[in-house]
């Protein structure tokens, strides 16, 4: 089962950085991609996976397992694919109501990565608490966790902004990203009824 987690954990890092990132394209034809704009993109996405840490924290103290670790993976994916029909919608809605680059990027960052960057922020706390299985090693554990995730972090940070966004469109990037999400999803399940691939 460890190796099944530091995978999930990994793939949520590589999926959040690279998502941050598609933000700025998201939102650069109507507010530009100025300082103001990367302002808002980043305090939202610090908020929000602050708030998933809190809540992944909760929901792992209810009987974690793998299979319930699927389900946040499931909801990440519901929550992140419908931007591929939406979020140009959202955006000249958006830009009508609000043409200032700072509130009106904040309020689009918020609008359209918020709920996704909250689920994909409980990964690493679920994580953590079905590694652990004594207090006296849950420092070692939590650390070798956020090392594999901020390495899956830096690989989707150098993915997205040196390849990705060069070979497809945006709408072709989210795709991808969710379809990754359903991958793990069905990992934890696999995993957890026939055992590890270790």
């Amino acid at each position: 089962m460890t190796l099944t987690i530091y995978l999930l954990a990994f793939v949520g890092g590589f999926v959040i950085m690279s998502l941050e990132l598609l933000g700025g394209r998201v939102l650069a034809p109507y507010f530009g991609s100025s300082i103001y704009v990367w302002g808002s993109i980043i305090t939202v996405f610090m908020l929000s996976l602050s708030l998933g840490y809190l809540f992944g924290g909760r929901l792992s103290l209810r009987e974690p397992s793998l299979k319930r670790f699927g389900t946040i993976f499931v909801a990440a994916a519901v929550f992140l694919y419908p931007l591929v029909y939406f979020s140009e919608a959202l955006m000249i809605w958006i830009f009508q109501m609000v043409e200032d680059p700072r509130y009106g990027s904040l309020l689009a960052s918020g609008v359209l990565f918020i709920v996704p960057t909250i689920i994909l922020g409980m990964i690493s706390p679920y994580s953590v608490s079905l590694l652990v299985e004594s207090a006296h090693e849950a420092g070692q554990v939590a650390g070798k966790l956020y090392f594999v995730s901020t390495m899956g972090s830096a690989l989707g940070t150098l993915a997205t902004s040196f390849y990705f966004v060069l070979w497809f469109e945006i709408n072709t990037i989210l795709t991808l990203l969710t379809a990754a999400l359903l991958a793990m999803a069905a990992v934890s399940v696999l995993v957890h009824k026939f055992g590890d691939f270790e």
